[in-house]
């Protein structure tokens, strides 16, 4: 009988299989603006403090992480001038104590903000960590270089902030480079107190953390792929809440996840050579990273890391041992490698900060009938909507169906039987990411 029904729906299915979207050629102008040379010297300038360890001196002008701080918010305001002061710079900062930190100590968050022309209270956030660390993490004075380890995700985020500067957005973008990671993702709590307390409705953050290595541990090199680390469920779901998820579906499409499905599509159309690879975890096991701090205050995020890593130069003291050299200095840095992963982020950022918001609302209807009704609000600045389902175990969307809004009815297509969602089309063709239904798929933040 299944066979049966699957037959008779196929005219359908096949009618709504999606087509590949012609390229924006904005987006790929974006994409050609990365420049390899630019993230080197970001990243030889950053190595060239010595140590960026969140405790180490911040008086010097030459060494430690003050240094780093003042000069990463200078470069800021240089990408601002050349803009005609288009970027807010902002150094929020809080003061922590905890088991990496013996005593109070103020952390900070450098922060650029582009101001979004439209919806500018809709904010899209690219993140890195400037500090750096040794095997030892409560050693402050060692030389910590921190090459890749995040001097890649913040020679990504100095290069977006340049690239994307020249360019106009709807939405806001806001450019972050965070410190205390190391020491217990201190800068995300800074980040996201910052969000909650200015009202930022964050659509996504892009936390940039070790993407610039391609020879892994086990001597593999792999410089076509990149991963994307994205949470099943949200940290803030309720109780109600998950019973719902469990009943009905969603464990695999918080918005963080459609979100990863969104950046790997993008990938695939414009930066090529790369393949951005979901994996279906919050981080790497039993690790973490800034984008856990914006996931617990409720905002969508991912976590972007190269696909092999290389554990000698992680945490480590410089030194050769048996002929194995350790520390994470800047010969192992893949630099076409780190530009190609910086034109899928600034592409994504992009993309999500043109397109008009996610849809809110999204519910669908259908028990004991042959089709299925969407409907959702209606969403500023979209010209249209696009209907999505996929069968419940396949990872993409397969199906679409393009609409006027804010209702649709799917002929022959049983509610019981796929996923669904809805995404939100500019005039110009941007297309927001997908909307799977209720609290477990909503990109609204938390208030």
């Amino acid at each position: 009988m299944r066979r049966l029904r699957l037959i008779a729906v196929l005219p359908l299915l096949c009618a709504a299989a999606p087509k590949p979207a012609a390229p924006h050629p904005e987006l790929v102008q974006i994409a050609a603006e990365v420049q390899e040379a630019r993230l080197k010297a970001t990243i030889t300038h950053l190595v060239a403090f010595g140590t960026r360890h969140t405790l180490s001196d911040r008086a010097s002008p030459t060494r430690g992480i003050g240094a780093a701080e003042r000069w990463t918010a200078a470069e800021f305001g240089e990408i601002s001038k050349a803009c005609d002061g288009c970027l807010e710079v902002q150094v929020p900062k809080e003061t922590f104590t905890g088991r990496r930190v013996p005593n109070p100590t103020e952390i900070g968050a450098i922060l650029a903000i582009q101001k979004g022309t439209t919806d500018p209270d809709r904010v899209v956030v690219i993140s890195g960590h400037i500090d750096s660390r040794v095997t030892d993490v409560m050693n402050t004075t060692a030389d910590a270089p921190g090459a890749n380890d995040d001097g890649s995700g913040t020679a990504a985020v100095i290069e977006a902030a340049r690239v994307l500067s020249k360019h106009r957005f709807a939405a806001t973008i806001v450019y972050a480079v965070l410190e205390g990671e190391e020491q217990g993702l201190y800068g995300g709590k800074v980040l996201a107190n910052y969000a909650k307390a200015h009202g930022w409705k964050v659509e996504a953050n892009l936390n940039n953390d070790i993407v610039g290595n391609t020879r892994g541990a086990s001597g593999v090199v792999d410089d076509t792929h990149v991963r994307v680390f994205s949470e099943g469920t949200k940290s803030v779901e309720t109780p109600e809440q998950a019973n719902q998820r469990r009943y009905n579906g969603g464990e695999v499409d918080s918005p963080s996840r459609n979100l990863a499905r969104f950046i790997d599509g993008l990938a695939a159309t414009y930066v090529k050579g790369l393949d951005a690879v979901m994996v279906y975890r919050t981080d790497r096991y039993g690790r973490g990273g800034d984008q856990t701090e914006m996931l617990a205050a409720g905002f969508p995020a991912v976590r972007i890391t190269e696909a092999s890593e290389n554990y000698d130069r992680q945490h480590q003291d410089l030194r050769t041992e048996n002929g194995r050299a350790y520390g994470d200095v800047l010969s192992g840095v893949d630099f076409p490698y780190l530009a190609k992963v910086t034109r899928m982020n600034v592409v994504s950022l992009a993309a999500l900060a043109k397109a008009p918001a996610p849809p809110e609302g999204v519910k669908i209807e259908g028990a004991v009938s042959p089709d299925t009704k969407v409907s959702w609000a209606a969403t500023p600045g979209a010209a249209r909507y696009r209907i999505h389902w996929r069968g419940t175990t396949a990872p993409q969307w397969e199906h679409a169906k393009d609409s006027a809004g804010p209702t649709e009815t799917l002929k022959g297509v049983v509610i019981d039987d796929w996923f669904f969602g809805v995404s939100a089309i500019s005039a110009d063709g941007y297309e927001s990411p997908v909307v799977f239904p209720g609290p477990a798929g909503s990109f609204i933040s938390a208030k």
